[in-house]
């Protein structure tokens, strides 16, 4: 239950996220960046449609096809931030018209036109969702090829970015270009980001206290290393503990050691692809 509700509590929020980054910053400077709703700056263009309602009827066709290659799972939570998303602008359509972009620094909207959608997107990967539109298309990409999602999201967008040149100006064109690079380079630096974690090496006489401080007080595994492993200075036994923790966990752990193992040698690194119990399922 509780695991449902943060589910949730995430896809609303980055949902919402994307919507402001969306509407505020993207529909307004006429950037073509990002798929579906990028396109859809185009067809408003040339269209009684409005860029919000075309987004909607694009972005139902792709979650049939995403509940087909996906799965159910994958559908559920792509449908709610696909109609959310959806819901969203056009909510903003009416309560906020906007006729024109909020500042005269379009170098500075272009920044929160990437930074925004970007995020949002990432949060949405990460719990294995979707906003729907060409992130679908890059889904598919991954699961059957080798292609990470913000390259596949850079194949599956550039077609209607380069649209941009043609049917506004080379000054938008440029600009929908840029937030194209940015945004697919951000997206995969956000996913690492939210799932980093300390991969912990220590190097100890006793490996006991420090196991059982992990185990009953982080509640998290380790594993020793059974060598016959030896300081090459003093000649003692050595052992070898591994584990992987949460920021916050490694930092509770290192003081322990260095307040009650303080001879233990510890390597600690970044790491975001960890697969296991307590973490990402294969």
């Amino acid at each position: 239950m509780k695991a449902n509700f943060k589910n949730f509590s995430l896809l609303t929020a980055s949902t919402l996220i994307m919507a402001v980054g969306i509407y505020f910053f993207k529909f307004a400077n006429n950037f073509t960046f990002g798929g579906i709703t990028g396109f859809a700056v185009l067809v408003a263009k040339f269209t009684p449609l409005s860029a919000s309602d075309f987004s909607f009827v694009a972005n139902i066709l792709l979650l049939v096809v995403g509940w087909i290659i996906l799965g159910k799972s994958f559908a559920a939570k792509t449908a709610y931030s696909t109609i959310l998303l959806s819901v969203t602008l056009s909510l903003f359509e009416r309560v906020y018209p906007m006729s024109h972009p909020l500042t005269n620094e379009p170098l500075l909207e272009l920044i929160f036109a990437i930074l925004l959608p970007a995020l949002g997107s990432a949060i949405l990967f990460n719990i294995g969702a979707s906003s729907g539109g060409t992130d679908v298309i890059a889904m598919v990409l991954k699961k059957y090829t080798s292609v990470d999602i913000g390259r596949g999201l850079m194949i599956s967008d550039v077609l209607f970015t380069l649209c941009a040149f043609f049917v506004f100006d080379v000054k938008t064109g440029l600009y929908s270009l840029l937030g194209l690079i940015m945004r697919s380079a951000l997206i995969d630096n956000f996913i690492e980001s939210l799932n980093r974690s300390k991969y912990f090496h220590v190097v100890c006489s006793d490996p006991k206290p420090i196991c059982n401080f992990i185990e009953k007080n982080l509640v998290r595994g380790a594993t020793i290393v059974n060598v016959n492993a030896k300081g090459s200075f003093t000649g003692d036994n050595k052992y070898i503990i591994l584990t992987v923790l949460s920021p916050s966990q490694a930092v509770k752990l290192r003081n322990f050691i260095k307040e009650n193992s303080p001879g233990a040698f510890l390597l600690i690194s970044n790491t975001s692809e960890i697969i296991g119990k307590g973490f990402h399922s294969v």
